[in-house]
């Protein structure tokens, strides 16, 4: 377990380099951030001061290199517009758009597990064709469009649900969430359902499709040869071997459902990371921008490490150190 830590240690500072190298390398072609920062008045000798205060004109390689040295103890920049180091500004957000991906998964879970389960074990009823055919229209509806369409039904012509926002919070034990007030969840809800929709339609296929492989194992009609219960064949033993891939793919859509977030939040006005990386873009905060792409990349890094260190303990013989 040390050396499969030591070795990703190892391969998270090359990843989170070459992440930083590439969103540093990009934030040249964004835009002069004066222009938002100081607007039309300012002369163009007052500007190239400023450049040069601000370190614009320096050569990429000495930008670079002051960055890195920032990094490394923790800082990612000063937001232009914010007027605060930028890592600050995105933990700030951070919590809600957190509250937004758990929604999400806990709908992934609740709902792709079990149709997933019957669709396998039930694979010429009624119910599965209509599972699987909606799926099938799922995957190809875009995000943004599955957003208005509940905001349309649900907040417009029915009034059920607030349309945009985050709601009323509360603070349990230093924690600031909507999860806490009734009003916090019915704003809550259809952002999660439209962020949820990306990735449920793959999830259960997959479930769906995993399953029926452990079904028709050797080990399973080994087992069934035993006269064991259906539901023990089917949640003790092929359910469990099912859920290694699904645990492996859904660690990894994590970090993208935080990705994902940036169209979901646009649409329902939600306070999150997604809809600051839009205004951070519009006001051309260039050290936002970046500290926002590595922190999305550390994401994926961490999340990868875990579902590896998950994987090896749900299935122990399953070798971490392996090569290949």
């Amino acid at each position: 377990m040390f050396t499969f830590l030591l070795k990703r240690f190892y391969q998270a500072v090359i990843v989170m380099f070459v992440i930083s190298l590439v969103a540093f390398a990009i934030q040249d072609n964004l835009g002069d951030p004066l222009r938002e920062m100081v607007g039309q008045s300012v002369s163009e000798a007052q500007r190239q001061a400023l450049r040069d205060q601000m370190g614009l004109n320096d050569p990429f390689l000495v930008k670079y290199a002051r960055f890195l040295k920032g990094a490394v103890h923790g800082d990612l920049g000063t937001s232009y517009f914010f007027k605060r180091p930028a890592l600050e500004v995105i933990l700030d957000k951070l919590v809600a758009t957190l509250e937004l991906v758990f929604g999400a998964s806990l709908i992934i879970v609740l709902v792709s597990i079990p149709l997933g389960v019957y669709s396998a074990i039930r694979p010429r009823s009624v119910l599965t064709k209509i599972i699987m055919g909606v799926s099938s229209i799922g995957i190809s509806i875009p995000v943004f469009l599955t957003a208005i369409m509940l905001m349309y039904l649900f907040s417009i012509q029915l009034g059920w649900l607030p349309a945009y926002g985050r709601g009323e919070t509360a603070n349990l034990l230093g924690w600031e969430s909507g999860f806490f007030t009734w009003d916090g969840i019915k704003h809550l809800i259809l952002p999660s359902v439209a962020l949820s929709s990306i990735m449920l339609p793959l999830f259960i296929r997959l479930v769906r499709s995993e399953m029926l492989e452990q079904l028709s194992s050797e080990y399973v009609k080994f087992a069934r040869a035993k006269g064991l219960d259906d539901r023990v064949v089917y949640y003790r033993h092929a359910l469990k071997n099912t859920m290694l891939p699904v645990i492996t793919v859904g660690g990894v859509q994590i970090g993208t459902m935080v990705a994902y977030t940036i169209l979901t939040e646009s649409v329902f006005q939600w306070p999150g990371t997604g809809f600051l990386f839009l205004e951070a873009i519009h006001r051309v905060d260039t050290p936002l921008i970046t500290a926002y792409v590595i922190f999305v990349g550390l994401i994926f890094v961490v999340t990868n490490t875990l579902v590896d260190l998950l994987y090896g303990l749900i299935n122990p013989t399953v070798n971490l150190t392996a090569k290949g």
